[in-house]
């Protein structure tokens, strides 16, 4: 089985490359976004008709939520066109896209977990391209997998977490909102999950199990919870401040609450999920 992971060098594509050994039957092909530039409708055809993948993990995304503001252009063409572009390839050579979009999706308004048929009503630039890439993907074929998840962090990258670690060495004092509720998704679960997917799909190529998934650890928390918890595994002394939204306004509105419920993902594909605390 060939599986192509493209935005290789990103959060998510590192962790899968961290976990490939453990899947001796799965031959990945890591292309990073100067060896398939998702936006070039050559270059991916001409990566597909060379390496013939029988799965493709799309994670590659203009993920800069604040930045996509001014540049709502660029997000779009990877966001939107590069998606269609990989959909394209995967249907013409008979493969199944799993691709990650986010829970930037939801306006946040919500006070329970989001599921699956919840409508979409993302509120800037970045959660507005990401749907959009999810709209192109279903107008092109039926064979994909759209996994929305949240606050995706690890060791790869940069994420959150490594963001706060940074500050603590450069500042006394860090401030962090508290009305902002989600889920923090470990990348080496996810890329975990995206693989459980891929398996269970091969080995049962006639169950029609496509479409839109949630996928985050389980539990929720605040940015500021989150921050305590990094702070606390990582021995990081600290004075750590709650503060409200309000008083840390940025270019893009975040979700003021975003859990995704995960029931489909468990039900379907028997996935486990560790809640984010237990990480």
């Amino acid at each position: 089985m060939v599986v192509l992971v493209a935005g290789a060098n990103g959060q998510l594509g590192q962790a899968i490359q961290f976990i490939a050994g453990n899947y001796p039957n799965i031959h990945f092909v890591f292309c990073s976004s100067s060896e398939l530039d998702i936006t070039n409708k050559e270059n991916c055809y001409s990566a597909f008709n060379k390496e013939k993948p029988d799965f493709c993990i799309n994670a590659a995304a203009y993920t800069a939520v604040d930045k996509a503001e001014t540049e709502p252009e660029k997000a779009k063409l990877i966001n939107v066109f590069g998606a269609k572009n990989l959909a394209e390839a995967c249907k013409e050579n008979n493969a199944v896209l799993l691709h990650i979009s986010t829970d930037f999706v939801f306006d946040g308004t919500k006070k329970e977990p989001y599921n699956e048929f919840d409508l979409p009503n993302p509120t800037g630039i970045y959660g507005k391209t990401k749907l959009e890439g999810e709209k192109a993907i279903q107008g092109v074929f039926d064979n994909y997998f759209i996994i929305r998840t949240s606050w995706v962090y690890s060791n790869f990258g940069n994420n959150f977490m490594k963001t706060m670690l940074r500050l603590a060495s450069e500042r006394h004092q860090i401030s962090v909102v508290n009305d902002q509720i989600g889920t923090p998704t470990h990348a080496l679960d996810l890329a975990e999950a995206l693989l459980k997917i891929i398996q269970s799909t091969d080995q049962n190529p006639l169950e029609n199990n496509f479409g839109i998934f949630n996928y985050s650890n389980e539990g929720q928390c605040s940015w500021y919870d989150f921050a305590k918890e990094i702070f606390r595994i990582n021995n990081v002394s600290i004075n750590l401040q709650p503060t409200s939204t309000s008083f840390y306004p940025t270019p893009a509105k975040r979700p003021a609450y975003s859990v995704l419920d995960k029931s489909k993902i468990k039900k379907v594909f028997g996935v486990e999920i560790k809640n984010w605390e237990e990480i």
